[in-house]
């Protein structure tokens, strides 16, 4: 523990604004609002700053938080013994009164922008306190701690779709699927850190860092990241067939997305455990570039064939 006293710059670090990269989340809840309610809604600039105040507000305070709360437990993981809350001795005063002012910042917009942003806000700021804060802390639960720490997904697709309809939600299956999308990543980089970890002999720090990790291991952690990527997809296919039935063509690449992130959680020293760095990962970025083609081309162009999936239809034998 540093015997410095912390400095402004210190407190902000904690808040993690260099996490930004993460609220690109929020972009497809824009852009399926804009698709799906189109002749329904108008585009207020406002609201599109309100919901981005909201975002980084929010998430800010849950870092703050977390990270304070975490700080007797960060010490025992090789990357995060470095944070600023392990190395100096903050006050908590003013760690909980930066929670709190980013709180009020993040609601208040969220209540100028509308009542479906709003419930955005205030389930991101019950996520912060439900995961990080004790007695609940539900990072701690195995499974639970996936489950509830991935529910930042949809909560950032709603902020975006909540930017253009601010009177409607996203439908249920698009919610689901990326959920269960979120989970496959947190899954993923619970993986990454237990084989990594387990590796260099050192799974007692783990277990001291996550309580979580005393009840995983590498073949459970392998099988829900399965099952929360088979879901998800299912959830998808749901979603694209109610709503255009070209978008099933995106299913083999979104399949291919989920294997490729797999397999790299599963290098030493893998990005899957700092997904905000996941830009810097050449081929991961090609596979969504490709994603976002076919994304285009099944919005604007018909495909006959297709649509008969969404139909009954039998092979008849002459």
């Amino acid at each position: 523990m540093s015997i410095h006293k912390p400095s402004p710059k210190d407190y902000l670090a904690i808040c993690r604004l260099d996490h930004v990269t993460k609220h690109v989340f929020i972009i497809p809840g824009i852009c399926l609002a804009y698709i799906l309610r189109y002749h329904y809604v108008h585009i207020h600039w406002t609201n599109i700053l309100l919901g981005c105040i909201v975002a980084l507000s929010i998430a800010s305070a849950n870092y703050a938080i977390n990270e304070w709360l975490d700080r007797n437990f960060d010490k025992f993981h090789p990357g995060k013994s470095g944070r600023t809350a392990v190395q100096f001795n903050l006050d908590p005063r003013i760690v909980w009164l930066m929670w709190g002012g980013l709180i009020l910042l993040g609601l208040g917009a969220a209540w100028s922008a509308g009542k479906v942003m709003f419930i955005a806000g205030a389930l991101f700021v019950l996520q912060g306190i439900f995961y990080n804060v004790p007695p609940l802390r539900s990072k701690d639960r195995a499974y639970l701690d996936v489950v509830s720490e991935s529910i930042n997904n949809p909560i950032r697709l709603t902020i975006g779709w909540a930017m253009i309809d601010a009177t409607t939600l996203p439908p249920a299956s698009i919610i689901l699927a990326y959920w269960l999308g979120g989970a496959f990543l947190m899954a993923a980089k619970r993986l990454s850190e237990y084989r990594e970890t387990n590796a260099g002999g050192q799974k007692e720090k783990l277990e001291k860092y996550r309580k979580s990790f005393v009840h995983y291991n590498e073949l459970s952690l392998l099988i829900s990241c399965v099952a929360y990527a088979m879901m998800s997809n299912f959830f998808m296919a749901v979603f694209f067939i109610k709503y255009r039935v070209e978008f099933i063509i995106l299913l083999p690449v979104t399949t291919l997305l989920f294997c490729y992130y797999l397999a790299v959680s599963m290098k030493p020293g893998s990005v899957a455990q700092k997904p905000e760095y996941l830009l810097h990962e050449r081929n991961l970025i090609i596979i969504m570039l490709a994603l976002f083609v076919l994304f285009i081309i099944a919005l604007f162009v018909d495909i006959p064939i297709i649509e008969t999936l969404a139909v009954q239809k039998y092979i008849v034998v002459p």
